[in-house]
């Protein structure tokens, strides 16, 4: 399928103290936190911009951080902004924008990923290639999903979702159950919410997945040093 059929698209905030990682705050503060989202960040940006098969997005939040985000990410992602009351809103308005910009299947993941293994996407676009409308979700340990995707528009999994609870996940599935839209699971990942986020990724013995975060890495290894945190690998 030509690659402009398939558009990934990251929701990302501007890494500013108070605004990002608020629950690694205690033992980090707002400063340390908002520095390991700006290293994740990064991370995930170099690591994306060698997935082929997709056009690439970043829908950057707050309105005024495009040139924030343009400078870390740079040319090989367009930048949009985010819009709408809460994250389903947000999300729902990213899918219509690709949409209207002539893209078929759409998948959002968050900005604060391990790096996601290339095989996860590609499990992704193909089961959204199918002639049939089709929702791909991507489970989190924390009973969330840190990818959906879509080939045609199913707002109904947005529309007045309570976010940030176990039971995300099960309630968008029962939601595309009721409507009678195929969905298919991908693969087990995770993000980074808190410090038990921090060890699991350290301690789940993916290779790949810790050095492809080579700042992120670093960075917890000279909070290390300060002593704020033991995540030496």
């Amino acid at each position: 399928m030509p690659t402009h059929a398939n558009a990934l698209a990251i929701l990302a905030k501007a890494p500013v103290a108070g605004a990002v990682k608020t629950r690694l705050v205690p033992p980090l503060t707002h400063e340390q936190a908002a520095e390991l989202y700006r290293a994740l960040l990064l991370d995930q940006f170099e690591h994306l911009r060698h997935i082929d098969g997709a056009e690439r997005y970043v829908f950057y939040a707050p309105a005024d951080a495009e040139n924030i985000l343009r400078d870390m990410g740079g040319a090989a992602y367009a930048y949009l902004a985010q819009c709408g009351a809460d994250l389903g809103a947000r999300m729902e308005q990213v899918c219509a924008d690709l949409w209207r910009l002539g893209h078929r299947n759409i998948v959002l993941i968050g900005s604060d990923l391990p790096a996601l293994p290339a095989a996860i996407l590609d499990d992704a676009f193909t089961q959204l290639a199918r002639a049939e409308r089709r929702v791909v979700l991507g489970p989190s340990r924390d009973g969330g999903y840190y990818l959906v995707g879509m080939n045609q528009p199913t707002p109904e999994i947005f529309d007045n979702m309570t976010w940030s609870h176990d039971r995300v996940l099960a309630e968008t599935t029962a939601r595309l159950s009721a409507l009678a839209v195929p969905f298919g699971l991908l693969a087990n990942w995770f993000d980074i919410d808190s410090i038990d986020d921090l060890r699991r990724w350290r301690d789940q013995n993916d290779a790949a997945s810790w050095q492809s975060m080579a700042r992120t890495r670093e960075y917890l290894e000279r909070l290390s040093d300060l002593g704020c945190l033991d995540f030496r690998a």
